[in-house]
C-alpha cells in the first residue's frame, strides 16, 4: 500500500477520500504546524506529501524522503518549497492556482473599503463604548474609493480580477509587472505607480526580486493621502519602514492580510496603530474556495502518485 503524509490539519472528508483511494495516510491533526523533525521522521517512506504554506519543505526535508514521487501544496504560492531541488530529485510538484483568485480579489476590495472608509475603526469605536458624540459634519471622515487611481503591482490572475472590480467603482487602473499585459489598464513603471496611485495593491509572488519591493524609498514616493494594501506575501513589504511611515503620517493608511512573520506577535507595533486594518491571512478563506483547493490538491497528489497528469503542476 502506498503512503501519503499530510503535514497540516486537513479536512476529514478529504483524508477519508485519500483512504478510500487505497492509500495509507499519516496526517497531522493540530492547528499548530508540526516540527521539521516530525516531518522528516514521517516522510522517509512516503510516496506523496500534501503540505501547506506553513510547512518548510527544504533540502533537508526532501533528502529525508527516500521514495517521494510528488509534493502537492494546498496553496497557490510555493516559496515554502525548494522547487528546484525537488525537481532535481524527480519529484513532481502540484499547486492550486486560479481557484482562489476571486476570493482573494474580493478580500482585497474589502480591505480597500475598510481602510478608506474607516469601517473597522468605527466598529471599534462602538464596541469599546467610545461613540459619545452625536452626528457632526466632520465625524469619522474617510476617503472615497470611487474615481480614484488604483495601482496594482503584479498582473497575474489576481491583478486581472482586481481590474474587473475596480471598473465597477469607476477607478482608473495603472499597473506594473515584469512584462506588459493585454489588460484594460495602463502599464507604468514602479516609480510612477508609487507617485500617482491613491491605492497601491500588491499582487506579486515572493521571490528575490519582490522581497521588500515596498521599502522606505517606495513609501517616500507615495502620496500622503494614499493607502497601501497587501494580501500577497508579507515579505514583499519592509514592515519596519511601513510602520514608521504610518506613525509619521507619510501615507494615510494600510490594510494587510499578510505579514513578515506569521502569526504576528502581540507586541507588533502595527497593532497599536489606528490607521491600519489587519486580517489574519484569510485571502482564500471562504467555504467554497477552501473546498476547491482541497479537491485540486488531493487530485494533484493522486495524479502524481499514479504518474498521471495533474490539474496544476509546476
Amino acid at each position: 500500500m502506498q503512503k501519503v503524509l499530510v503535514s497540516f490539519r486537513f479536512f476529514n472528508e478529504w483524508i477519508k477520500f485519500l483512504k478510500d483511494n487505497g492509500l495509507e495516510v499519516k496526517a497531522w491533526d493540530s492547528p499548530v504546524p508540526p516540527s521539521k523533525i516530525w516531518i522528516k521522521e514521517n516522510i522517509s517512506d512516503a510516496d506523496g506529501l500534501l503540505c501547506s504554506l506553513v510547512n518548510r519543505i527544504d533540502r533537508e526535508v526532501i533528502d529525508a524522503a527516500k521514495k517521494l514521487k510528488v509534493i502537492s501544496t494546498f496553496s497557490v504560492g510555493y516559496d515554502h518549497i525548494d522547487v528546484n531541488y525537488a525537481k532535481s530529485k524527480k519529484i513532481r510538484i502540484g499547486y492550486t492556482p486560479e481557484v482562489l483568485t476571486d476570493a482573494t480579489a474580493d478580500l482585497i476590495f474589502g480591505l480597500i473599503l475598510a481602510v478608506a472608509r474607516r469601517i473597522v475603526e468605527g466598529d471599534r469605536l462602538i464596541r469599546f463604548g467610545k461613540w459619545n458624540q452625536p452626528w457632526t459634519p466632520d465625524f469619522m471622515l474617510g476617503t472615497e474609493v470611487n474615481g480614484k487611481v488604483l495601482g496594482i503591482v503584479g498582473m497575474g490572475r489576481i491583478g486581472k480580477a482586481l481590474i474587473k472590480r475596480a471598473k465597477g467603482f469607476g477607478m482608473k487602473v495603472i499597473y506594473n509587472s515584469r512584462t506588459k499585459k493585454d489588460v484594460d489598464a495602463e502599464f507604468v513603471d514602479l516609480d510612477y505607480l508609487a507617485k500617482e496611485s491613491d491605492f497601491v495593491v500588491l499582487a506579486v509572488d515572493l521571490n528575490p526580486t519582490t522581497y521588500h519591493i515596498v521599502n522606505k524609498d517606495f513609501i517616500e514616493k507615495m502620496k500622503r493621502s494614499a493607502f497601501l494594501i497587501n494580501a500577497s506575501r508579507g515579505k514583499v513589504i519592509d514592515e519596519t519602514a511601513l510602520t514608521e511611515a504610518l506613525k509619521l503620517g507619510k501615507i494615510r493608511g494600510a490594510a494587510l492580510d499578510v505579514f513578515e512573520e506569521e502569526p504576528i506577535s502581540s507586541d507588533n507595533p502595527l497593532i497599536k496603530l489606528e490607521n491600519v486594518v489587519l486580517t489574519p491571512h484569510i485571502g482564500s478563506a471562504t467555504y467554497e474556495t477552501r473546498q476547491k483547493m482541497a479537491e485540486v490538491s488531493v487530485k494533484n497528489l493522486l495524479a502524481g502518485i499514479k504518474g498521471e497528469q495533474m490539474i496544476y503542476e509546476l
